[in-house]
């Protein structure tokens, strides 16, 4: 067999390019009432033999096929039968050795993904499915981050025990608290947050947990095995695979019905292994290699993936529009999207919107890598510092402002603007502009900044499953502080700046894991969402409730436009106090507050501070983000608490015509 590198060397050739890159939309398996299809592309094999099974797992075969080779490296076989619950994998000889593969193309497969299925997609579809829709956009997107096994373990939440850590639990829409009728849990309580869009954590199917083993077993779930197969392990019967599928489904539609729209965490930056199915039939074409023959690593996960090569590119984009076509998906988050090429990217956007619309899928990434990645030719990653080259309705997780706010995720015990960090107050003021402000790429250390086109290209966050939750964090940092004051006032902070708002699940009821930074494999115990301390916190639920339903009233705070950064004057910043301006006037005549007035004060006694002009109404303060639904007049100066934050607005243009008047509404 070839080395790593001879398999690159040859991949790279013109001749390979000119012979073997296919353009046809059937590999995989399509499976009809008319019959059952099968298409793989292996350049290499000299041959391919389909085995079929009974199960999905033990066994002999009960079929030997062997495949005819077809144009362009694929390999195929027709049947007029609807093969429809049979299991099936391939026997190939590549360079003199056979070699056992599932297909990486598979759109269902059994007990820990071994073996793919065939399946006919209209006979997993739940009750109504055709008739399922994205709900209506609202005025502004909040996104809610929820591990699928975390949403419902814990007993407390009121679940059926046999639905807990399972899609089932998504369609139980009137839990309660221990089952108590009275405080809700679940769906109902995400509805009353007011959060838009669910977030699943990797759903797809996964190599770190046993689906055949206990319920107890966890992991986040960045290990790809097979990329169009739901996850097993969330089903309630992993040993048909048919059952994965209805039953996400069934989560999906229940959440739509519900008023969310769902995001796929995916991870298309590396496998689960470098044994994987994308290898074993065409051995190296999926990865990287450095040119000195050294494997790339830039997940930190033994292997990335090569997505600039058009197969690889072609497997991703495919699988994207798979999952927004069978699966309704409405938008994907990419893990470790800086290993990822920006025409990929930029690809991906335009074909969604060419399908449902400008910008209607949410697309976002996470604009870094573990470490160098071997990237061939002229592609350029996807990384922060080329935020400018990829579509404006590509978003990026702005670390920057999470940075800013509490402190470094990575260096646990460095704090941020809230919790005594000292200097933070120039990031502060870009983060309220989504980092469009003057060309905010001279912010940050090392060329660090961010410069973004518009607000849609930045995620404003201050906790995600990665590193510490926000709770955590800001006890590492502030002990003995007001950690619920310092927990508001994060919360107000990142959610009066600009972007796309993101939160992890719980971050709302100061969620804890004890500390711990890296909780991918720790028990469900430690990771699981307790809904009894939901209600134990709910004071700060309700403050973050508050905020939520606030930032929809507010046009200047949603506008993700290119000219948003315009909205906002009068920056202020001095010793741990940050004010701006802000224009809020909308495409809605009937917009409230003209003007909005906010305050960041970090320091530990109040600030008074100096109100220009007259109308003003307090609508958000250190205790009460809800103060916008009644009237609370303020004239002349607002003292504001240490460690909060003020949110005011304007009846009417508070500076007048001279300022405030001829500025353009966005």
């Amino acid at each position: 067999m070839k080395t790593a590198l001879e398999w690159k060397k040859y991949y790279s050739t013109s001749d390979f390019k000119d012979n073997y890159i296919y353009e046809g939309d059937d590999l995989g398996v399509q499976c009809t009432p008319e019959g059952t299809a099968f298409r793989l592309w292996s350049p290499s094999a000299r041959s391919v033999t389909l085995n079929l099974y009974r199960d999905g797992e033990g066994g002999e075969a009960f079929r030997f096929i062997p495949m005819e080779k077809r144009e362009k490296g694929v390999w195929g076989w027709e049947t007029e039968q609807e093969l429809h619950g049979v299991y099936y994998d391939y026997t190939l000889e590549i360079e003199g050795e056979k070699i056992r593969s599932a297909d990486p193309y598979a759109k269902a497969c059994g007990v820990n993904g071994v073996r793919s299925m065939a399946v006919n997609l209209r006979r997993t579809d739940p009750e109504g499915w055709k008739e399922d829709r994205t709900p209506e956009e609202r005025p502004e997107r909040i996104i809610y981050e929820l591990h699928v096994k975390e949403f419902s373990w814990d007993p407390s939440g009121g679940f059926p025990e046999e639905y807990r850590g399972k899609y089932k639990a998504f369609t139980c829409t009137d839990t309660t608290l221990d089952g108590d009728g009275v405080h809700p849990t679940g769906i109902p309580y995400l509805r009353d947050l007011g959060v838009t869009h669910i977030q699943i954590m990797p759903a797809y199917d996964y190599g770190s947990v046993n689906e055949a083993g206990e319920d107890t077993e966890f992991n986040w779930g960045y290990d790809p095995v097979n990329y169009n197969v739901p996850e097993g392990s969330y089903s309630t019967d992993p040993a048909h695979g048919e059952v994965r599928i209805r039953e996400m489904k069934e989560m999906i539609q229940s959440l739509h019905s519900q008023g969310f729209g769902v995001i796929m965490d995916v991870v298309y930056n590396h496998t689960y292994s470098l044994d994987s199915w994308f290898q074993r039939t065409a051995p190296w074409y999926f990865y990287r290699v450095f040119d000195d023959g050294r494997i790339s690593n830039g997940s930190a996960c033994g292997n990335d993936v090569a997505s600039e090569r058009e197969m690889c590119a072609k497997f991703i984009l495919e699988s994207v529009l798979y999952w927004t076509e069978e699966y309704h998906i409405d938008g994907f988050r990419f893990d470790l999207m800086g290993l990822l090429d920006v025409d990929l990217m930029n690809r991906i956007r335009r074909e969604l919107d060419r399908r449902y619309g400008k910008g209607v899928k949410l697309i976002f990434g996470e604009p870094w890598s573990a470490d160098v990645t071997a990237m061939e030719g002229d592609a350029v990653p996807a990384l922060k510092k080329n935020v400018r080259l990829l579509d404006e309705n590509v978003g990026m997780f702005c670390d920057n402002t999470r940075d800013a706010v509490k402190g470094s995720a990575l260096k646990t015990k460095l704090p941020g603007f809230i919790n005594g960090g000292e200097n933070k107050e120039e990031e502060i003021l870009y983060s309220v502009g989504a980092w469009c402000l003057d060309g905010g790429e001279h912010v940050g250390k090392k060329g660090e900044g961010i410069c973004a086109k518009a607000p849609s290209q930045i995620i404003t966050y201050v906790s995600a499953h990665d590193n510490q939750t926000l709770w955590d964090k800001l006890a590492e940092t502030a002990p003995g502080e007001n950690l619920m004051r310092l927990n508001r006032m994060a919360a107000a902070l990142y959610m009066t700046c600009q972007g796309t708002l993101f939160l992890l699940s719980g971050e709302e009821f100061a969620r804890t894991k004890e500390g711990h930074d890296n909780s991918f494999n720790a028990p469900i115990s430690l990771n699981r969402l307790d809904w009894r301390k939901a209600w134990e916190e709910r004071t700060l639920v309700e403050y973050y409730k508050g905020l939520i339903a606030l930032r929809r009233q507010l046009p200047g705070m949603c506008d993700k436009s290119e000219k948003a950064a315009q909205r906002i004057f009068g920056k202020k910043r001095e010793g741990g106090i940050v004010t701006y301006l802000m224009d809020n006037r909308g495409q809605d005549s009937d917009t409230r507050w003209q003007t909005l007035m906010v305050v960041y004060n970090s320091t530990e006694k109040p600030e008074e501070v100096s109100l220009p002009g007259e109308g003003w109404e307090v609508l958000c303060d250190a205790h009460n983000s809800m103060l916008w639904k009644a009237s609370v007049p303020v004239e002349g100066t607002i003292s504001v608490e240490a460690q909060s934050v003020a949110v005011l607005g304007c009846v009417r243009d508070a500076l007048g015509e001279s300022e405030l008047g001829r500025r353009k509404a966005v």
